[in-house]
């Protein structure tokens, strides 16, 4: 291309009524007027495609700024003592202790896992992962929650497979282990599913590195795979729009959006930025994920204390003909983009050099409040940068309580014909069992590596994903990720607190004590006063829930648009949570394995509680009612005992209770132990099997320890009741005057479903 075709500031301010597709990419039309307002001119096409992606509802947040500024409301200086770096940065970043620091963070590649499934998904694990790099950790472990249609529709076929093969195939090559997550199935999500990401890394307290371009001369240097023609458009043509549901089946329509990932290229790119961290040769450095090289060197630019000069045709490309609009919109992977002073720029171009990683020194901070990016010799772009990164739009969308909330809330789930013999009971257990959502998630997990390079403490199917962080001592980290998208239809506020709690529950039934979160929300568009009130109603329960809990938002992000057409999926806010343990040795496993002739536990207490309930989806195909009470004082107090026995070693297992209820819980920890137990129920069968009260986990006690865990729960003034015991030679879950099932029946229900599905 010669400069002559190019679209300069000159041309623009000399030829000021020339159309533009600004429409196309995603811009309103007072969003428009609002940029040439700014630059006192029509923008270029270069500038254009930065406002454009940049501005978009992905990048900007432009419509729910007014409720996420609700988390800084309300987390206290006593929560963010821990958070080294919180919502804003990269990742969250927490102090774990012994000069050891943690950054973490959930992402969403949903639109794209949808249109091209495989490197939808592996992308969104590659973008996640350099999020993490970028805060000057090494990437340690990944998750993944997602969440896909009808299990036996045919697009679901086409979508989860690739899906998990995209995860299992970036992630494995990577050295990565994949410690859990979540596969939820459900109508909603048909046409638009959920590929959430998380990565978890560790590096020490003094390694931090921030987002900024500070000091005037220092250079910008872009580095890792060269820029392509792929992903462009992705956060604003993918991200930022509803499908409008003639994609189901093919998905080819926005396929030129999706990124594509070279998982070996982000490998070597790992262990280089780790190398130049190491040597102290980066000022600044931010990731290319969504937006590009628009996002990286805007919000560096921003972030900073001067302008940024980017001489645009250094970058190396891999396509011809390259014009630098989608040069500075593309979102080809495995790329970074650093500040670095100008004596060490050598060194910095040396490391590159060693690992075989491309590095162009692209352009210089500069004295001036200017982001100017020139392509031969010619001026391209000349704006704020801050106008580009940091003050783009903000909505106060319209919020409306949705017209059928009363009357969903009001179908509860009394009316339901529920189990009363023992061979009706018998039938439910295996029948849940065996559901899609409840069933062995075996048939994905085995399709990752969870255990590569030794770290792994615990990993799917166990309630909280661990890695060791010091090898020395033994300190590491737990996680879980949890949302039951029935909860919060039901309850958009409550519903969030129960996601919340369960995540912190399932940390603490590791050993684990609940430090930090982060989150990512999930809605349906936010033009819709619905969405909208859901979206709201979930942000404060979520904010006051971590309030009442004493543990911080450390970051996340927002995911709208998630809809085909007018139906918008379930409201999914995906809650993280982050426990740190002193010594993984004193994890607390999830199955009976090693709980032989040990006494099991029930803690918390069961109300007739089925609003929402996996058993009332499963059974009846029916959403009404209030869900389970969250008492988060409760929540609080549980994970205090499961801590303490997990620390004074009274605890043999641990299994949280939530979809499923007890019945699914036992069934889960004697088949993950491949141990039998025998137990009696207090009060109505059904109830007691099938109920989702919060604030409850099955636990198993040595017979030593029995007394003084006992004694334990009375002082604290946790409900706990004798359940039964745990015993090997059975090879049965016999469930007193209810039923008795071999071990072997009950695997063949669990493990039998994903593998007759998807092969």
């Amino acid at each position: 291309m010669t400069t002559v075709d190019v679209d300069t500031v000159e041309h623009a301010r000399a030829n000021p009524d020339v159309p533009q597709p600004y429409r196309e990419l995603g811009l309103k039309d007072d969003e428009y007027a609002r940029i040439k307002e700014i630059l006192g001119r029509r923008p270029t096409d270069a500038e254009l495609a930065m406002y454009s992606v940049m501005w978009s509802e992905h990048c900007s947040y432009k419509s729910s700024k007014v409720h996420l500024r609700y988390f800084g409301e309300t987390t206290t200086e006593e929560m963010r003592a821990a958070m080294l770096a919180g919502i804003g940065e990269n990742a969250g970043v927490v102090d774990i202790g012994d000069g050891w620091a943690v950054t973490f963070k959930i992402e969403s590649h949903n639109h794209p896992s949808y249109v091209e499934p495989y490197q939808g998904a592996a992308t969104g694990i590659g973008g996640i992962v350099r999020d993490i790099l970028a805060m000057g950790a090494r990437p340690l472990a990944v998750m993944d929650p997602l969440r896909f249609g009808r299990a036996e529709a045919p697009d679901t076929k086409r979508v989860l497979p690739g899906v998990v093969a995209g995860i299992g195939g970036y992630g494995n090559c990577l050295g990565l282990p994949n410690i859990g997550g979540e596969v939820v199935f459900d109508p909603s999500y048909q046409g638009n599913p959920l590929v959430n990401a998380l990565c978890v890394g560790a590096m020490r307290v003094e390694d931090l590195h921030l987002a900024h371009a500070t000091g005037t001369g220092n250079k910008v240097i872009l580095f890792g795979a060269r820029t392509g023609l792929d992903g462009i458009g992705g956060v604003s043509v993918l991200a930022s729009e509803t499908f409008a549901g003639d994609e189901p089946g093919t998905g080819r329509k926005k396929l030129p959006s999706v990124q594509v990932g070279d998982p070996f290229t982000e490998k070597v790119l790992i262990e280089c930025c780790l190398e130049l961290f190491a040597k102290g040769l980066v000022v600044g450095i931010q990731d290319l994920g969504g937006a590009g090289l628009s996002c990286a060197t805007s919000e560096l630019a921003s972030a900073g204390d001067g302008g940024m000069h980017v001489w645009l045709d250094r970058v190396p490309l891999r396509a011809k003909g390259m014009t630098p609009a989608e040069i500075l919109a593309s979102e080809s992977q495995e790329r970074m983009c650093a500040v670095v002073e100008p004596s060490d720029v050598d060194a910095f171009l040396a490391v590159c050099a060693k690992w075989d990683v491309i590095a162009t020194e692209i352009g210089e901070v500069t004295a001036g409040d200017r982001l100017v990016i020139t392509w031969h010799g010619e001026t391209v772009v000349d704006v704020p940068p801050r106008t580009v990164a940091h003050e783009g739009p903000v909505y106060e969308r319209p919020i409306e309580r949705p017209a059928d909330q009363d009357t969903l809330r009001d179908n509860g789930p009394d009316v339901l014909l529920r189990p009363s013999t023992s061979d009706e009971l018998r039938f439910t257990i295996l029948r849940m069992a065996a559901s899609p959502n409840l069933c062995s998630r075996n048939w994905v997990t085995e399709q990752y590596d969870r255990y590569v390079r030794g770290g792994t403490v615990l990993a799917q199917p166990s309630d909280a994903g661990m890695i060791r962080v010091d090898e020395g001592t033994g300190r590491g980290v737990a996680l879980s990720c949890d949302c039951n998208g029935r909860y919060v239809r039901l309850d958009p506020y409550a519903g969030t607190q129960l996601a919340l709690a369960e995540a912190y529950r399932n940390v603490a039934a590791a050993g684990a004590r609940p430090v930090a979160v982060t989150n990512c929300l999930n809605f349906g568009s936010p033009e819709d006063p619905g969405v909208m009130w859901q979206f709201q109603q979930a942000v404060r329960g979520l904010a006051d829930g971590c309030a009442a809990l004493g543990i911080p938002v450390t970051g996340g992000t927002v995911s709208f648009y998630n809809q085909t057409g007018p139906a918008a999926i379930l409201p999914t806010p995906v809650v993280g949570v982050l426990g740190v343990i002193d010594d993984v040795s004193r994890r607390i496993p999830t199955g009976f394995g090693e709980a032989a002739g040990h006494v099991l536990y029930l803690l918390g207490e069961t109300r007739d509680e089925l609003g929402g309930s996996e058993w009332a989806h499963v059974v009846h195909d029916h959403l009404g009612g209030p869900p389970p009470r969250v008492d988060l004082v409760r929540e609080k107090l549980l994970a205090e005992v499961l801590a303490a026995g997990s620390h004074d070693g009274l605890l043999s297992a641990a299994h949280d209770l939530s979809e499923g209820g007890l019945a699914q819980a036992l069934v889960e920890a004697c088949l993950i132990g491949n141990t039998g137990c025998r137990v009696a129920l207090d009060g109505d069968p059904f109830v007691q099997l099938f109920s989702e009260s919060a604030g409850r986990a099955l636990v198993a006690v040595p017979p030593a320890a029995e007394l003084r865990f006992a004694e334990l729960c009375t002082a604290r003034g946790l409900p706990h009741r004798k359940l039964g015991v745990v015993e090997a030679i059975w090879g049965t879950l016999d469930i007193e005057d209810v039923c008795t099932l071999p071990l072997d029946e009950l695997r063949a229900a669990w493990e039998g479903t994903l593998p007759a599905l998807f092969g």
